[in-house]
């Protein structure tokens, strides 16, 4: 069900209607808002991937107030079900349609050819139309960040990972925290429990107990919820908040978390379309950008500890650091990329492969 076709919502527009009709005349008319339609892989409350999307949906309204109008539909499923809400936002009048998840591609570039004149935005995706533009985070950056930490406070030299699917942006995301981490800690292993799920609190907590039993002592996640924290922070393990500020769950294990920051592209480009200005696009930002910024650090870290996280995160945003840098071998030991040398983009978000070090 839309969010802006609730009753409250169609009173209010009601009596905003019968208002303008009794001043009479066509100036009383002002220009239709423009409606700005979101698709939710999950819901709104899961403090992780998709609160992250409706705080800058949010944001777009405080931005631009009834200049435009705003529905959301939560708890979408990747798959035929995603098809048939894209389809219904573009036919219900909505101009601009932001499809918020990785499985969500096939279905928005299938929308996006029978809807030329909507415009149509993709988290996450690698096809571009001339109707659909596509905008993704560096995550891998903070993954980086976290992965530094995570190398200075372990003593078992384990993590544990609870992961939602292998798609590459998870597997980046893997690669990235253990390579960071085995700069500090260079035998340190990290296991990974895929729950298949983005957003699953029951087997995201059970595969938390099942990796902290096992013997890792940090746990991370990129999964939706913060089932994790909770149950790493009741066992008294470090452990990282996904995409948002989760630090009120385990306030004393919660060292920090990678934080999405997707407000001000989105206002970006709700204003390209109020201008006219709109055009297909493809991004991927982040430290440098602000489309990725780490909460702030849990105080009982030591200094020294905080002071390598910045490092870091101060050294991708100048560019002296990248996460990917070589040399880099595979789980089998082999060399996959030699000294000095960079993974490219394009072969980053095509990511197929694990790290040394990895247990996937």
């Amino acid at each position: 069900m839309f969010k802006d076709l609730s009753r409250r919502h169609f009173l209010a527009g009601s009596t905003a209607a019968a208002g303008a009709l009794s001043l009479g005349g066509p100036a009383a008319f002002a220009a239709d808002p423009l409606k700005v339609g979101f698709v939710y892989v999950g819901p709104i409350g899961d403090f992780g991937w998709t609160h992250g999307h409706d705080v800058a949906r949010r944001a777009i309204e405080a931005e631009f107030g009834d200049q435009v109008k705003t529905s959301y539909v939560e708890n979408v499923a990747e798959g035929p079900d995603a098809d048939r809400v894209i389809r219904q936002l573009a036919t219900s009048g909505h101009k601009l349609i932001f499809t918020t998840s990785f499985g969500f591609m096939n279905p928005t570039v299938r929308v996006a050819k029978q809807f030329p004149d909507v415009k149509f935005e993709h988290a996450t995706g690698i096809q571009t139309a001339e109707n659909l533009a596509i905008y993704n985070a560096r995550f891998y950056e903070g993954r980086a960040v976290i992965g530094t930490i995570a190398g200075h406070v372990t003593k078992t030299g384990k993590f544990g990972y609870i992961a939602s699917f292998p798609i590459p942006e998870v597997v980046m995301g893997i690669n990235a925290f253990i390579l960071a981490a085995r700069k500090v800690r260079p035998d340190a292993e990290i296991k990974v429990v895929w729950v298949n799920s983005w957003y699953d609190p029951g087997k995201e907590a059970d595969a938390t107990k099942t990796l902290i039993d096992q013997g890792c002592d940090v746990i991370t996640q990129h999964t939706d919820s913060p089932a994790p924290i909770q149950t790493a922070g009741s066992r008294g393990v470090w452990c990282f908040g996904q995409a948002s500020d989760m630090s009120s769950f385990a306030p004393e294990h919660h060292a920090t978390a990678i934080l999405d920051v997707w407000g001000p592209y989105y206002i970006e480009r709700v204003k390209a379309m109020l201008d006219g200005s709109w055009k297909t696009s493809n991004v991927w930002y982040g430290f440098k950008e602000g489309m990725v910024e780490m909460a702030p650090y849990n105080p009982r870290l030591p200094a020294e500890v905080v002071e390598a996280a910045e490092a870091v995160r101060k050294g991708i945003i100048d560019g002296s650091l990248h996460p990917f840098t070589g040399p880099i071998n595979d789980q089998s030991g082999a060399e996959k990329i030699p000294a000095g040398e960079t993974i490219p983009d394009g072969d980053l978000l095509g990511m197929d492969w694990y790290v040394e070090g990895v247990s996937a």
